[in-house]
């Protein structure tokens, strides 16, 4: 199911268009659109808009990508089909939550371009924070996989995307505003806590087992 999932996404303009405008939208913000998130022009050596801006961009990515997981399936009927299959639920469902997770980690690795051009013009050379880069990142890579199983979650819900898009960005938008800014906050400093990590990883099973279960209530009715 992994490797279908992928597949998909990649066999289609979806992977092509998300990673795109995910990555426009950053290129933008970071180094054309003047603001307090612009490089050249806060003067320092600093990708911090960065991880600042990304959070708010998967609020919309993250529902974008899963919000087709489950839907078109259902509503051809090639869901029944798989679940005739000798295939456990739950690696069907972990299959899918992982190859978008991957689709994101994917479209995250050219971040590291902004990184390098900002330590080759910095002064002297390479002068970044690069702990503080790493922890950013880390973070990042830890929010985007609760979104992607918040967003898997909302996708049990109803066999209409929009549907499924909005109730996901705007659980994402809720649990971060109210729970998991201050941790990513924290991991976004460089500070490596246990604890931080704990929680988005909590999260992200929560959901994803939660999805298991109602995707298995709704498709026994």
């Amino acid at each position: 199911m992994y490797r279908k999932e992928l597949t998909y996404y990649f066999s289609t303009p979806i992977a092509y268009i998300v990673v795109g405008l995910y990555q426009l939208a950053i290129s933008l913000f970071l180094w054309v659109i003047p603001g307090q998130w612009n490089i050249i022009d806060s003067g320092y050596a600093q990708v911090d808009g960065l991880f600042q801006l990304s959070p708010w961009l998967f609020m919309l990515l993250c529902p974008a990508l899963t919000m087709r997981l489950l839907s078109e399936e259902r509503q051809s009927g090639i869901w029944d089909l798989i679940r005739t299959k000798p295939v456990p639920l739950t690696r069907i469902m972990l299959g899918k939550y992982f190859a978008a997770w991957t689709l994101v980690l994917i479209g995250l690795l050219p971040c590291f371009v902004h990184y390098f051009v900002v330590a080759y013009m910095a002064e002297p050379m390479g002068n970044l924070d690069s702990g503080a880069f790493l922890g950013s990142f880390i973070g990042l890579i830890m929010l985007s996989g609760t979104f992607m199983a918040i967003g898997l979650l909302c996708a049990t819900f109803s066999k209409s995307q929009i549907v499924c898009f909005i109730t996901g960005a705007l659980s994402c938008f809720v649990l971060y505003w109210v729970l998991l800014q201050d941790h990513y906050s924290a991991l976004s400093r460089g500070v490596l806590d246990l604890q931080d990590i704990a929680i988005f990883i909590s999260i992200s099973v929560i959901a994803v087992t939660a999805a298991i279960f109602s995707i298995d209530r709704l498709t026994r009715k």
